[in-house]
């Protein structure tokens, strides 16, 4: 018989379609899962895997084992979720998975709280874009800024946040609005209700900057290079900022709490949910208070 491991170094190849996809899904260098897959090759006799000079190719043989061996993966990853949603109490890891900014800013500062409260837990932050699956446990919990539609996952809203755009204050001061410059994210994020909103805004004006990295976007503002449309919880908080109300009204986005409905009664997980839940929710307080006190400010 294969080896289990061979065999799941494989999956996750034919799956990902390249070595450093599958080594960084896998936690692994190339080299182990290229010595993997050779020695499931080896134990099957079986050509599975056309090496080309850039990619690797399933054969029919590679893909006739990957399909027999995909659900045997999903038995593997459901035989976790319920090893883990048996285990009592409060002590063990929890791999949370959520946005860069949310991860940066309203979770890790308050890693501490959960600290004190669960001192048997421990975290791994997973802030990063890509959608981490829950249904193959590369993690336990999500947030997420849209609704998901997988039925074996349970999703509840904890709050929102809007979005302004921000510069420097000297900048706002010596710039006419009509020579505005933008920092806005690239190509990647076009469909994102925020890029849509900044582009509109910007009509005319030039985007001098395009960037993945939300800091970076935040950092660029703070130095004069334009106007940056930031999430509240970033911008108003920062004394290097100033608001720039425009209109029409800048968008917001929904915040979704994510967890395998195999997990949802997990002693661990419920007190990671319970923790996430106070982070989001204590922020946007903090922004409804700020909102109600520039309002009262102004006399409205």
């Amino acid at each position: 018989m294969a080896d289990w491991e061979d065999l799941r170094h494989f999956v996750v190849l034919a799956r990902e379609g390249t070595l450093s996809a599958a080594a960084r899904m896998l936690g692994v260098d190339h080299a182990t899962v290229a010595r993997r897959v050779a020695a499931l090759e080896a134990d099957t006799g079986l050509k599975l895997i056309d090496r080309r000079a850039r990619s690797y190719q399933l054969t029919d043989d590679g893909k006739r084992i990957a399909a027999t061996a995909i659900p045997m993966e999903e038995a593997a990853f459901a035989v976790g979720r319920a090893v883990q949603a048996a285990r009592p109490g409060l002590r063990g890891e929890i791999l949370i998975s959520s946005p860069p900014s949310l991860a940066n800013v309203l979770i890790a500062p308050q890693l501490f709280r959960l600290r004190q409260r669960h001192s048997g837990i421990r975290i791994k932050l997973i802030g990063e874009k890509r959608v981490a699956s829950l249904n193959r446990r590369e993690a336990d919990v999500a947030l997420r800024l849209s609704r998901p539609q997988q039925a074996e996952l349970v999703a509840r809203k904890i709050g929102s946040f809007g979005y302004s755009l921000y510069g420097a204050p000297t900048y706002l001061k010596e710039t006419p609005p009509h020579a505005f410059a933008f920092i806005g994210y690239d190509d990647s994020m076009d469909e994102a209700p925020q890029q849509k909103w900044l582009q509109a805004v910007a009509a005319g004006n030039e985007i001098v900057l395009r960037t993945t990295d939300l800091e970076n976007q935040a950092a660029a503002a703070r130095t004069g290079v334009g106007l940056a449309a930031l999430p509240h919880f970033l911008g108003d908080p920062d004394p290097r900022l100033k608001r720039y109300d425009v209109a029409p009204a800048p968008p917001s986005r929904d915040v979704w709490l994510l967890v395998h409905r195999d997990l949802r009664h997990s002693p661990l997980v419920r007190a990671v949910m319970e923790f996430l839940t106070d982070c989001i929710k204590g922020s946007m307080m903090r922004d409804r208070t700020r909102l109600r006190n520039e309002t009262t400010a102004l006399g409205c």
